[in-house]
């Protein structure tokens, strides 16, 4: 079985409204494009900073500007007018845990999706909110907290996938990053992501980042394999074409890597399934 879990029904604009782009043509794009390409098991995961119920959780400028869309209407289209998997990727901010867990908790989710996008009030993958503004000369400082938060954000229990868990690296060659071997860094998420048992996200979407590479890279991907971590694979599309793109590299990766199966979710309960295309 081939899956795509993280997926988007709309671009991170603004100005891409829920009634224009929630709707089961857009949708039906999107399967399509997963038949075409053997992937069977297909989820949507909207960025949970783009509904109103988001800002109970944090108030940033980027979630002000964004949530303006009812989250219950979300989950009612995807149940009653498509056949995708019900997800969300949910954000990891520190101190807002409870909150949202409680944000959560109150939906009848297929998956939550964790992602960690901000270090405090600065991103790593956003250009106006560009954590490398102040922080040039201190790679080492970005990476060490990112993944000491990815490991925090697997131990809070909240998530069955954590995504694209290398996202630091994102910007490639046009931001710095630390010298030497990086297993120093990935070890830092290490005890956390073990102790939760939570999936990790191989992730196509790097490919098409300046990084130019899979998220996570292979020496992460190698020692969450060896820890025995279970793997979930997606694209992170934001359009139909992306739907599945990159996956050669990505399945010849997990090949090499020794990944014979994938994880399959349905109301938070995941199973494990070969991997393989869909005739």
């Amino acid at each position: 079985m081939l899956t795509d879990y993280h997926v988007h029904l709309r671009p991170d604009d603004l100005g891409t409204p829920a009634d224009r782009w929630f709707t089961s043509d857009n949708a039906e794009r999107y399967r399509a494009a997963a038949s075409e390409r053997g992937i069977a098991e297909l989820g949507v995961s909207e960025h949970v900073y783009r509904f109103a119920q988001a800002l109970d959780v944090w108030d940033h400028e980027l979630w002000r500007a964004s949530a303006t869309d009812d989250l219950d209407a979300y989950c009612a289209f995807v149940r009653e007018q498509t056949d995708l998997r019900l997800g969300i990727e949910a954000d990891f901010v520190p101190g807002r845990e409870d909150r949202m867990a409680e944000l959560l908790a109150a939906r009848e989710w297929d998956y939550v999706v964790g992602s960690v996008h901000f270090l405090g009030d600065e991103a790593l993958d956003h250009p106006d909110y560009d954590i490398w503004e102040r922080n040039a000369s201190r790679p080492e400082r970005v990476w060490t907290t990112y993944f000491e938060w990815l490991g925090e954000a697997a131990r809070t229990g909240m998530f069955d996938i954590l995504a694209h868990p290398d996202l630091v690296k994102m910007w490639g060659g046009r931001r710095p990053a630390p010298e030497g071997d990086l297993r120093r860094f990935y070890e830092r998420a290490m005890d956390g992501i073990v102790e939760s048992g939570v999936a990790v996200e191989l992730s196509t979407a790097g490919l098409r980042k300046p990084a130019g590479e899979l998220y996570p890279a292979v020496g992460f991907l190698e020692m969450l394999v060896d820890a025995g971590c279970p793997i979930a694979l997606s694209s992170d599309a934001h359009v139909p074409e992306d739907v599945g793109a990159g996956y050669d590299e990505a399945l010849a990766t997990l090949e090499r890597v020794g990944v014979t199966e994938l994880c399959v979710f349905e109301r938070r309960e995941r199973r494990l399934e070969p991997v393989g295309a869909t005739a």
